[in-house]
């Protein structure tokens, strides 16, 4: 029997490194909500036929990336240049061309009509909403400032269609994604500190002083987010601590009586331009604060809090949610 022949192939083997592969990536959905965010929501990506009246965001848009940023330098008579002092982010410009398509005469002229009420800056900020692929929805607030004013041009309008380049002001210039991060503390006659049966949050705690709970929360976002704190009485003294050491909080009465009283739920918001101390009844916390304090944000990453709190019986509650913030969508 013939022993067979062991042949070396002589077909090159790749040895270099293995290409990427493209990964499916759905296309991005855009939307604009006047009236604060609360009118008709008016997608500007889906535009499916071109016989049938809709408003399409076209290519071209600008100022949807990073913010734009101030910085502010030091400068010396006697050196070159300057020193670096700060930077700050600042007033996001953008810029979004559409065009709306009619079937008719009517149809575009409501169409006009209907898109410069929404976009009426008398009338509140317009939210415009981006969704990528990934299907995680990205917000950004701003004020319509000009570009629906109208050209008759050949290339800018027809009897049935029009075009414009609607230009916006974003004085808050990050967006602002769905996900709240959630952390809260109930407190209970009977419950233990940490069960083993029970999800982390809301940690269940006993009814006595929770004194010096160090927190540990995960900012996923770019840049800091401002938290916004729930609590909910009867409560006889609270101090929240920052990653950063500033603190603000309410020192207990002398007379032992609860500051925020049972039935009532005070709300610390401390995102700027929303700054409030005040009761679901409007009753104005700021005067009872203690002195100097500091409305704190949580920054981007993993940090650390400290919560201490008194409540008044075991129905009390503290809450705390925030709202990541990012750079571009």
């Amino acid at each position: 029997m013939p022993i067979p022949v062991l042949r070396r192939s002589t077909t090159p083997v790749p040895t270099g490194p293995v290409p990427p592969q493209p990964v499916y990536w759905g296309r991005t959905y855009v939307s604009i909500t006047g009236k604060n965010g609360e009118g008709e929501e008016i997608p500007l990506t889906d535009f499916t036929s071109s016989l049938w009246p809709g408003i399409v965001m076209m290519p071209g848009a600008t100022g949807l990336d990073a913010p734009p940023f101030e910085l502010h330098a030091d400068d010396s008579p006697n050196l070159d240049g300057g020193i670096f002092r700060d930077a700050k982010a600042v007033a996001r410009e953008i810029m979004i061309p559409i065009y709306l398509h009619g079937i008719d005469r009517q149809t575009i002229k409501r169409m006009k009509s209907r898109l410069a009420s929404a976009l009426n800056p008398k009338k509140g900020y317009c939210v415009l909403k981006f969704v990528e692929g990934d299907n995680v929805p990205r917000y950004l607030r701003c004020y319509y400032k000009s570009g629906m004013e109208g050209s008759e041009t050949e290339d800018q309008a027809g009897f049935k269609w029009k075009k414009y380049g609607l230009q916006f002001v974003a004085y808050e210039p990050y967006f602002f994604s769905d996900d709240v991060q959630v952390a809260q503390w109930e407190f209970g006659d009977t419950q233990a500190f940490l069960s083993p049966t029970l999800a982390l949050y809301p940690l269940r705690l006993n009814a006595g002083h929770l004194a010096g709970d160090q927190v540990q929360v995960t900012n996923p976002g770019d840049v800091e987010a401002w938290p916004r704190w729930e609590l909910s009485g009867p409560i006889k003294a609270f101090d929240f601590v920052g990653p950063g050491g500033q603190s603000f909080g309410v020192a207990a009465n002398t007379d032992g009586s609860d500051v925020v009283l049972a039935g009532r739920t005070l709300i610390v918001d401390t995102r700027p331009g929303f700054k409030v101390v005040r009761d679901d009844q409007g009753t104005n916390y700021w005067p009872l604060l203690k002195e100097q304090p500091e409305l704190w944000s949580i920054p981007d990453g993993e940090s650390t809090c400290t919560v201490d709190i008194t409540p008044g019986a075991p129905s009390a509650k503290v809450r705390l949610t925030f709202q990541p913030r990012y750079e571009g969508y």
